[in-house]
């Protein structure tokens, strides 16, 4: 390969030469993530004012919703800084801090998933312990544990990544993202090279397997339960699959982008593929649970139209 030098820069080039669409798509980015953190800070200041929603679902909610504006902000303002910039770089340290921000939110998403899977497993299949189970000191631990258990599988990734030369600077995607980043080394070791997919095993597949044992217990429960009862409960797990089956599609464009060559997609195609799960899961939370969840739809309702 070819020598090391001192890299103080990366080039996103997914951006490539916009022009004075650059207006248009800046426009649209800030729209959008304005929208994104006004309809989840509505729904956590709902959350919080209410006392009826301080229940276990509904923190766990809260804490979702607080992922939401956390990952868009991974993304978004260095987005839009972009849209402006004809080299397209970002240092090193921040592209880091991008990385880290985006790949811990992705984390908490999944582990947040698997908290409210645990959440209703309990409330279905031992409601009479449910209070006890689930009091509101065991759930704060376990938004403590989803928070800690992200950041330190992160920092095990991040590890691989810490002490490489690079060799070049140039990422062909609009964010920074470490397998694309561990490629511009200029020698790997397999570890290195596997590293996200770690990553990947520890955030995807540990909280996934969790929800599969939890969703399962609770279709047992389902099918001995009257008709009504199993419906009920079975309404209050759609959010959750939505969420979950979203986000594995979101995983699925990223992993592709990121190791397969898909030169032959429209560059405007594949990058917004490449961010597909920044860009519509921080809006699908929100709407999936503010409109799904009867009760927290009759809060937001009073709290935005009914206050005097």
């Amino acid at each position: 390969m070819e020598n090391s030098t001192d890299i103080v820069s990366f080039v996103l080039a997914a951006y490539g030469n916009i022009g004075e669409l650059k207006y248009l798509y800046f426009s649209i980015m800030l729209l959008w993530y304005f929208s994104i953190c006004l309809t989840n800070t509505v729904l956590i200041i709902v959350i919080y004012v209410d006392k009826r929603l301080h229940e276990p679902m509904y923190i766990l909610l809260c804490n979702l919703f607080v992922n939401e504006i956390g990952s868009s902000t991974s993304l978004y303002p260095l987005m839009l800084s972009q849209m402006f910039s004809d080299t397209h770089e970002v240092t090193l340290p921040w592209c880091f801090l991008q990385m880290c921000c985006i790949y811990t939110c992705l984390s908490v998403e999944f582990c947040s998933l698997a908290a409210m899977a645990y959440d209703r497993y309990v409330a279905i299949c031992d409601p009479l312990h449910y209070s006890v189970i689930m009091s509101t000191g065991r759930v704060g631990m376990i938004i403590l544990l989803v928070w800690m258990y992200s950041f330190l599988n992160f920092i095990f990734s991040f590890s691989f990544v810490l002490h490489l030369e690079f060799c070049g600077n140039v990422i062909d995607k609009v964010f920074c993202d470490q397998h694309l980043i561990i490629k511009l080394a200029c020698s790997v070791s397999v570890l290195n090279k596997i590293s996200d997919l770690l990553f990947a095993f520890v955030t995807v597949l540990i909280p996934f397997s969790l929800i599969s044992v939890s969703y399962m217990k609770i279709l047992a429960v389902c099918l001995n339960t009257p008709k009504e009862n199993s419906q009920k409960a079975v309404s209050t797990c759609t959010p959750q699959i939505v969420s979950l089956s979203n986000m594995f599609v979101g995983c699925i464009f990223h992993f592709v982008d990121s190791r397969f060559d898909v030169a032959h997609v429209p560059d405007k195609v594949r990058v917004i593929l490449s961010v597909y799960l920044l860009i519509c899961q921080p809006m699908i939370t929100p709407f999936m649970y503010g409109f799904h969840q009867t009760k927290l739809w009759q809060s937001c309702k009073r709290f935005l139209f009914d206050r005097k």
